[in-house]
């Protein structure tokens, strides 16, 4: 992961953003569900956040989120990080999208301006949406 762990500032802001972007994506349907904020809170987690201060991070993200004028502002630093991790994000963002068994129209858009905000090959972004449609439908 490309955080620097002893800039404890930058690291916050880091996981707010990507918390924002996920909050986004969650509230894009009108519909900001307990299981989509699980969803944001175990990716935070998985990222590495700390459990400790987890509950200020989400609020924060929220804020964010509210705050943003466009998705610009979240995916700054995301495009930075390993293939790993973006890929662990947008696995997130297609669980929450999939949380409701189905992407509408806006939800779906919104992971094709990712994919090219994020430098997520299409066929990768295709493949990982199908792995997690799957998973939402079993």
């Amino acid at each position: 992961m490309f955080f620097n762990k002893k800039d404890k500032n930058n690291l916050e802001t880091n996981f707010v953003k990507i918390g924002a972007l996920l909050i986004y994506a969650a509230k894009i349907d009108e519909n900001y569900s307990k299981e989509e904020e699980e969803i944001v809170k175990k990716t935070l987690l998985s990222l590495g956040a700390n459990k400790t201060n987890l509950l200020s991070l989400i609020t924060k993200a929220k804020q964010c989120e509210e705050d943003a004028n466009q998705i610009l502002e979240f995916t700054k630093e995301i495009k930075n990080l390993e293939e790993e991790d973006k890929i662990k994000i947008i696995k997130s963002l297609w669980r929450i999208i999939y949380s409701n068994k189905d992407a509408d129209i806006y939800e779906t858009n919104l992971m094709r301006r990712l994919a090219g905000l994020l430098y997520i090959d299409s066929k990768i972004m295709g493949d990982i949406k199908e792995e997690i449609k799957k998973e939402n439908l079993k």
